[in-house]
This record gives C-alpha cells, structure tokens and sequence, in this order.
C-alpha cells in the first residue's frame, strides 16, 4: 500500500516511512489479505504496496480492494557508543481503495495498532498506540495510447495517531506516475511525489522497471531519490519478485539498500496477498 514513505518528522513505525528514515539493519515480514467485491478484478488491476513507487491502475467502479497486514513485522539494530540498540515493532496497517467512478478511486488508510519493544544495552521498554490515517484520491488521466499510462494523487496525512506514533503535523501529498509498457514482457514508469509539512518541502523522483519471468513471476526494481529542504538526499535502490500462485493468492518478496552515508539501511521484506 501507499501509505507515504516521505513522513519528514514522524516516530511512526509506517512501513514505508521506514525505508529511508531507519538505519542499518532491518529484516520485515508482513501478510497483506486483498478482498474485492463481487467481481474479480480486471488483468490490468495491480496493487500498490510493492515498492515505494505508485502504480497507475484504478480500482474499477464499483470494487473495494482491502489490503491489510497481520502484522507487518519490523527489526532494526545497531551501535551507538558501543552500546547495542534494537527495535521491534508490530504493525496492523491497512488500506481500502474503493472505485468510485471508472478512472477514480478513493483511498482510506490508516498506519493501524502498533506495538513496539526497544532495547537499548540492557535496558528494555514496550510501547503501544496507534499510527495516523491517511486519506486521499487516484484518478487516471486518459492517454490515448493502451502503452503509455499515467494517474495522479492527491493525500492528506491527518496526524492523528498516537504521540509516539504520529507524523506530528499534517502532510500533504501531491503525486503523479507514468507508466509505459515497452514489450509484453517489459514496462517502465517514474513517480513523482511531493510532500509539504508544516513548511517544509520535500519531493522525490522513483524511476522503476517491471519485467516478466513467465506468466505468473515477475519482478520490479526501483530507485529512489528524496530531497528534504535543508537536508542532505537520500537515495535507496529497491527489487523484487511477485510469484502469482494462483488467481487468488499471489508472494512477493523485496530486498532494498539505502546510499546515504549517514543513514546506511539493508531491507528485506516478504509479502503475502490474497484476493477473492
């Protein structure tokens, strides 16, 4: 799910956010459950939560797609002053699209019940709240073209999660993806993001291509660059595999590396999605 990965001054445990704003060493394992109303859902249809950037498919008229981690898992180590530090957090995050018209859907999210135990040295604490919902709209922008397709986002952090978990101010979020198909095997696409929070400007270009395996394997790859106002960029390079084991359940799995020279960060994820 797009659940913004740009948060500039959140604590929250967002899987997205944690890509670039973690450090050093993380391994996460989520199960993400995708339902759909009564109707299957066109080929065209992808999900958005692989990767950080946003794919330009809309959720037909009429369909709700539910995507929901049970739990999403997440491990951070490292070193501060030759004392061990680590983190764990348990994080239910979900996201309903719903298709309300046949090129616009709208997006409810919310960063879900948190859960999270810090050691620092021998010392040990556990914290638990709630993270902020997040809403917002897709549309997709007619092209003319059934290789070159493109959609916008507009969406609002509401900053309403509890204190340890929550953005802190509202973040607004304008987006646009592009996408092309250059082979029946081969697409491309870059995203576009922006965020504003509290003054502050950040955007974000995501150049990514998607390849086919076979019928039911593919992949994508992706590299992000951030730029905050007033901070140093980050950048983060993403792959991975989506296996289609059936028509209703399909396995991804990512591994992610961060350049920053200050904010060294290795990622792994396993995903599960099902859909009915």
């Amino acid at each position: 799910m797009k659940q913004r990965m740009y948060n500039m001054s959140s604590n929250t445990v967002n899987f997205k956010t944690l890509l670039l704003n973690r450090v050093l060493f993380k391994t996460a394992i989520f199960t993400s459950i995708i339902a759909t109303s009564q109707m299957a859902f066109a080929e065209s249809f992808s999900f958005d939560r692989e990767g950080a950037g946003l794919g330009t498919a809309i959720v037909p008229k009429g369909h709700v797609a539910w995507e929901q981690s049970v739990p999403t898992a997440t491990y951070d180590e490292r070193r501060v002053d030759g004392v061990d530090q680590s983190q764990l957090t348990l994080q239910g995050d979900a996201l309903f699209r719903i298709g309300v018209a046949d090129d616009v859907e709208l997006r409810v999210g919310w960063d879900g019940p948190i859960w999270q135990r810090n050691k620092d040295g021998a010392e040990e604490a556990d914290i638990d709240g709630t993270g902020d919902v997040i809403i917002g709209v897709k549309k997709a922008i007619e092209t003319n073209d059934e290789n070159f397709t493109w959609a916008v986002l507009a969406e609002a952090n509401l900053a309403n999660g509890d204190d340890e978990f929550t953005a802190e101010e509202e973040i607004y979020t304008v987006a646009s993806v592009i996408g092309f198909s250059a082979s029946d095997d081969v697409s491309t696409g870059i995203t576009m993001v922006y965020d504003y929070q509290d003054g502050d400007l950040a955007w974000s270009a995501i150049p990514s291509v998607g390849y086919n395996f076979s019928e039911n394997v593919s992949g994508f790859s992706e590299y992000v660059y951030r730029k905050q106002e007033s901070q140093h960029y980050e950048s983060m390079i993403n792959t991975g595999v989506m296996w289609m084991v059936n028509d209703r359940f399909q396995l991804d799995a990512m591994i992610g590396y961060s350049f920053n020279q200050h904010n060294v960060l290795f990622y792994f994820a396993v995903l599960f999605f099902f859909k009915e």
